[in-house]
C-alpha cells in the first residue's frame, strides 16, 4: 500500500533536499533531469515538474533529489514530493523511460567528457584553494571522483561538489546520474573529519 511508503527528507540546503524512501524507486540506476522538457515521457519526473518551483531532479536508486528555486519552504514542497512519489510508486510505471535511458552514451565518452572539464575548468579552479580532484571512473552514467590536496578532510567539501563541480560537470555532460565522492575525508594528515576513539 503506498499509504505505508516512508520517506525520509532531508533538506541540504533552501534549494536542495534529499529524500530517501524505503524502497527502490528506480532501482541500482540514476538519471537527472534538469527541466521539465527533458522529464517528458519519465511519469515520475512529469510529476515533480508539475510542483511550482522545482528545476532540478536526480533519481537514484532509493533516494530522490530534488532542486528548487522558489521561496517555499521545505515541509510545504516535501509534502507535494513525497505525494508524488507515493501516487506514482502505485501505478507500478518505471521511474525513468527506457527512451530517456537509452540517450545515454557509453560510459567512454561520458568519461571523455568529464576528464576534459576537470583539466580546463574544475582542477584550476580548486587548485586556487590547493585542491585536486581525481575522475576515478565512470560506470554507466555514475561518476566516481576523488577529492585531494586542500580539498581532502575540508569541511566545505560536499558544498564545493554540489555546488561548484556537480554544476560544471552536468552542464558538461547532462547525461550523467550520480556524482559520487569517494574521497576518505578522515585520512590524510589535517583530516577535518576525525574517527572516534575507541
Amino acid at each position: 500500500m503506498t499509504g505505508d511508503i516512508k520517506i525520509n527528507a532531508e533538506p541540504e540546503s533552501n534549494a536542495r533536499c534529499k529524500f530517501t524512501v524505503d524502497r527502490p524507486v528506480y532501482p541500482d540506476s540514476s538519471f537527472y533531469f534538469d527541466s521539465k522538457e527533458r522529464a517528458q515521457g519519465s511519469p515520475l519526473s512529469e510529476r515533480f515538474f508539475q510542483i511550482p518551483g522545482v528545476t532540478g531532479v536526480l533519481i537514484s536508486h532509493d533516494r530522490v533529489t530534488v532542486t528548487k528555486s522558489d521561496r517555499e519552504d521545505w515541509p510545504v514542497t516535501g509534502r507535494q514530493i513525497g505525494a508524488a512519489i507515493r501516487a506514482h510508486l502505485a501505478t507500478g510505471q518505471p521511474a525513468v523511460s527506457d527512451a530517456v535511458r537509452a540517450t545515454i552514451p557509453p560510459a567512454a565518452e561520458i568519461q571523455a567528457k568529464i576528464a576534459h572539464i576537470l583539466e580546463k575548468e574544475i582542477n584550476p579552479m580548486v587548485a586556487a584553494h590547493g585542491g585536486h580532484v581525481s575522475l576515478l571512473g565512470v560506470k554507466g552514467n555514475t561518476v566516481y571522483l576523488k577529492l585531494g590536496g586542500g580539498c581532502q578532510g575540508c569541511g566545505q567539501a560536499d558544498v564545493t561538489l554540489k555546488q561548484g563541480i556537480e554544476t560544471a560537470i552536468r552542464f558538461a555532460a547532462p547525461e550523467v546520474g550520480d556524482i559520487l565522492d569517494s574521497t576518505d575525508h578522515a585520512a590524510g594528515r589535517n583530516p577535518y573529519y576525525t574517527p572516534s576513539a575507541k
